[in-house]
């Protein structure tokens, strides 16, 4: 499957990325090195992605084992490599889930299959940085 993204200069270190899907995403460097604060840095985008695709997953197979589930939120911590380039050295994704009744067990077993199955840009992000995953539940 094919996926193409279009990344269009908006001046300064300002980018737009336009996805297939035809959503668009403002990109910028940080003041200190000469961006605008026009929008999210790189490498936070790809935390972003990372939470979300892992979100999607959790709540996902929370339904499908009719939990009653209300909200998930995923809080991402990420190091960096002090030097260049500074790549993540390690992620840890702490997600919350929040609902009725919910079954520990199988917010567990969605976590981890998110993390070791379904998840393709933590599968992917896994392959050059150290990934860990924990939750807690909330009872409504």
């Amino acid at each position: 499957v094919l996926m193409k993204v279009e990344v269009d200069w908006k001046g300064g270190k300002a980018f737009e990325a336009i996805a297939d899907s035809g959503h668009k995403v403002m990109m910028d460097a940080s003041t200190a090195v000469g961006g605008e604060n026009r929008g999210s840095r790189p490498m936070e985008l790809l935390l972003m992605g990372l939470g979300g695709c892992s979100s999607i997953d959790v709540t996902m197979m929370l339904q499908k084992s009719r939990q009653d589930v209300s909200d998930c939120k995923a809080v991402i911590e990420a190091e960096r490599a002090d030097a260049i380039p500074a790549v993540f050295t390690s992620i840890h994704v702490h997600f919350i889930v929040t609902g009725k009744g919910l079954s520990e067990k199988h917010v567990a077993r969605a976590v981890q299959l998110s993390a070791e199955k379904y998840c393709s840009a933590s599968i992917m992000l896994a392959k050059a940085v150290e990934i860990t995953h924990d939750y807690e539940i909330i009872e409504i």
